[in-house]
């Protein structure tokens, strides 16, 4: 480690500390050339998550984005922000599970993670969002998936 005072690179680590959970590791240093002690940090540098959109694209995995998708089919509907948050913890574990490796995820795999959260949490946020998402262009496409909602419920 270059020493800030005289830039030498000999120093010796006197104290090391784990800090924040065991995500850090705070090192107090002595530089051997001119006796300056320093505070240097170590933490893990994990590559973002990237998201593969359907023209092949990639972008950061934006949280805030898929929250503000969440909370425009949630709109109005007797839904907890508990629940909200719950989904988006949910779903950014199965995505890191699901990109292992590469750290790249397709923005269909998050879509549909959604839609399968929605429809556990409500219909009604369910087909908001599968509209937007499935780009229904007809009242027939919207009626399509509700008598299948249906179907499904009368299966249960």
């Amino acid at each position: 480690m270059r020493c800030p005072h005289c830039l030498s690179m000999d120093d010796r680590v006197t104290d090391s500390r784990t800090l924040a959970n065991g995500e850090s590791i705070r090192r107090r240093r002595e530089c051997l050339a001119c006796g300056f002690r320093f505070t240097s940090y170590e933490r893990i540098e994990e590559k973002p998550l990237m998201v593969v959109k359907r023209d092949g694209r990639r972008e950061p995995y934006d949280r805030a984005k898929l929250e503000r998708g969440i909370q425009r089919a949630i709109e109005k509907r007797p839904v907890s922000q508990m629940s909200t948050e719950n989904i988006l913890n949910e779903m950014e574990d199965e995505a890191a599970m699901l990109s292992k490796g590469f750290n790249e995820v397709p923005s269909s795999a998050l879509g549909e993670m959604i839609l399968h959260k929605l429809y556990q949490l409500d219909k009604v946020a369910y087909i908001r969002f599968a509209s937007v998402y499935r780009k229904f262009e007809s009242m027939d496409e919207f009626i399509k998936e509700i008598e299948r909602l249906e179907d499904a419920r009368e299966g249960d």
